[in-house]
């Protein structure tokens, strides 16, 4: 057959793609920030605190926020009712609330 090509087996796969490791080279200032999570438990190894960051930052971009429009829905139709608060009570109202919340 013209064009074809003869069958690949494992023997012909080069592995070398899913063998080598991956360097990263940090700023002296994270180095010290994870070296200390490691330190303290945090993480058990470099790698470790690379492959979980990194799911969580997959897991943040996969988030398409569909859990907040009820919300952003609910505060819309507030709005539109006229309960709506000045910006500076709204302020006013959250620091009280964390006064109560360091005692």
């Amino acid at each position: 057959m013209s064009g074809s090509t003869s069958p690949c087996t494992l023997e012909c796969v080069d592995w070398s793609a899913y063998t080598k490791l991956m360097n990263i080279v940090l700023p002296p200032e994270q180095e010290r920030w994870l070296r200390a999570r490691i330190a303290d438990g945090q993480f058990n190894s470099p790698e470790a605190a690379v492959r979980q960051m990194i799911a969580e930052r997959m897991a943040f971009e996969a988030d398409d926020l569909a859990w907040a429009r009820p919300y952003v829905d609910e505060a819309r139709a507030a709005a539109t009712r006229g309960e709506i608060v000045p910006l500076e009570d709204a302020i006013a109202d959250i620091d009280a609330h964390l006064a109560t919340l360091k005692g």
